[in-house]
């Protein structure tokens, strides 16, 4: 006689083993036939929430609609070292642009992609729609993007028959005091139905209910508000959390919240308390190496790292951030040490080769080189990805002399991207060789325009303005490739003849 077990123990096997669409379909037979099962009925709200979960931690993107139309008021010359949004804000130990590239908001490019690093701070609307900020999508990023909404269509797929639970009839109030529910419902709500604005109630009603005293419910409030928009009730609700209750997750959304008002020292202030409670830990010490990196004081960031590295030293992000700083400060024997260790950790993905390749040839091992990139170009997922291993490739044809194998790479980068920017500046320099002077003034042109923020392609333009004697747009250009890098020498040198030359007219 075969022994059977327990639909509901088994439910909840398969819930633990992470099985969540075996677990909800089974809580889905014990529904039909007792419909007022409590267990069966918050065992699957939370299948169904695990399904679609995702860790509200992160800083998010900024999107469009939060950049350009904007309502709070910033300082707009703030003092240098305390804005996130204000290029430049240097603190000192930063990388030039002529070392390491920047982003479009005039900080350099991380070692690492995370979602607070993708977004840049636009100057005009047309800039902010051209730059697409997302890693897979040509579209720019809006705040409500893909992810929410794809988490509001979810709730359909789990049931044909229609939602499994009908927010609209559900009596909130009722279920705010039975706490076993409640909060498996609230996760429901925020995370699968994507429904704020019912879970804000939710949630308001519970805390009432706890006299105020719940921590949990009062960060759920706070990750409402956020959501919302409502960054200083946000702030209130988590403030008030961590006097009930010290945890490092709270501590982290306030920072996220201290971020998006553009406070980034009050941010590292928390993250310090934090510490002060929570000593070493790791997501406070890389929130803090995040904050520095940000506003381009990477030297901070990169002992940062090191701290985080001491505790958890298989932290993929913080080795990332530390081998692209050494390979940017002209240590690339040293970043290629991290990246070997990332490998050896079994991360395999086309940037690692794609690094891996480029240090080999800044550190003289060419055996490697080529051996890297082709496993990198094998390891694709994107045109993206394509276009960049193939403009690397180009660069080592450049620096072995070889340039009618760079001439190819920089064409084959434009063939899957035809948006970069830099591929089009290195073939304007390779054409200006060949003579082709009205091919490499397009070029260039079209990489000023697809990435004002770079200095090289105005600098570029500028000297060979002024080599067939247009003096006018080597000036304007000249002016912008000083907007882009103020420091560089050739770019003021040649401002300067031009000024000489325009005093003698």
């Amino acid at each position: 006689m075969e022994v059977t077990m327990d639909p509901l123990f088994l439910a909840w096997s398969y819930f633990r083993r992470r099985k969540l669409q075996q677990c909800s379909d089974i809580c889905t037979k014990i529904l039909q036939d007792s419909p007022y099962d409590q267990a069966a009925w918050s065992l699957k709200t939370r299948a169904l929430t695990e399904m679609v979960y995702i860790d509200e931690v992160e800083v998010d993107q900024e999107g469009i609609a939060e950049m350009m139309l904007d309502e709070s008021s910033i300082a707009q010359v703030a003092r240098p070292g305390t804005s996130l949004r204000l290029p430049g804000t240097s603190q000192g130990g930063g990388p030039t642009p002529a070392v390491r590239p920047m982003t479009q908001s005039g900080r350099p490019i991380t070692g690492f992609v995370r979602p607070s690093t993708q977004s840049g701070r636009p100057g005009t609307m047309e800039q902010a729609i051209k730059t697409p900020r997302t890693a897979s999508t040509a579209r720019p990023v809006t705040s409500a993007s893909g992810r929410f909404i794809r988490l509001g269509t979810a709730s359909m797929l789990t049931n044909p028959d229609g939602p499994f639970i009908n927010l609209s009839r559900l009596n909130l109030a009722k279920y705010s005091q039975k706490p076993n529910l409640s909060r498996t419902l609230f996760e429901f709500i925020f995370h699968h139905e994507n429904d704020v604005k019912n879970a804000l109630d939710l949630a308001a009603q519970a805390t009432e209910h706890a006299q105020f005293k719940d921590w949990w419910w009062k960060v759920q409030l706070g990750k409402c508000y956020y959501r919302l928009g409502l960054y200083r009730e946000a702030e209130k609700q988590f403030r008030s959390a961590l006097n009930h209750q010290e945890v490092v997750d709270t501590y982290l959304y306030l920072a996220k919240v201290y971020q998006r008002l553009d406070q980034p020292i009050t941010a590292l202030n928390l993250f310090k308390q934090g510490l002060d409670h929570f000593p070493g830990e790791v997501t406070l010490l890389t929130g803090i190496a995040r904050i520095h990196e940000e506003m381009n004081n990477v030297s901070s960031a990169t002992e940062y790292y090191k701290d985080v590295l001491k505790q958890d030293n298989t932290h993929v992000e913080a080795i990332a951030c530390i081998g692209s700083n050494h390979f940017y400060t002209d240590q690339p024997e040293i970043a290629l040490r991290f990246y070997r260790r990332l490998l050896q950790m079994g991360v395999y993905n086309c940037q690692l080769y794609n690094n891996l390749g480029l240090c080999c040839f800044y550190a003289q091992q060419y055996d490697m080189t080529l051996s890297s990139f082709e496993r990198a170009l094998a390891l694709v997922a994107n045109d993206e990805e394509q276009a960049d291993v193939w403009y690397n490739i180009g660069h080592v044809a450049v620096g072995i002399g070889d340039l009618t194998l760079a001439y190819q790479c920089f064409k084959l980068a434009l063939a899957f991207n035809n948006d970069h920017a830099e591929a089009y500046n290195n073939l304007a320099v390779l054409e200006l060789r060949k003579g082709r002077i009205e091919q490499s003034k397009a070029f260039l042109q079209t990489a000023a325009s697809l990435a004002p923020h770079m200095y090289e392609p105005h600098f570029n333009l500028s000297i060979l303005s002024e080599k067939i004697g247009d003096l006018q747009s080597s000036y304007t250009a000249a002016q912008k490739s000083e907007d882009s890098f103020p420091e560089h020498v050739d770019t003021q040198q040649l401002l300067k003849q031009l000024r000489q030359h325009f005093a003698v007219l």
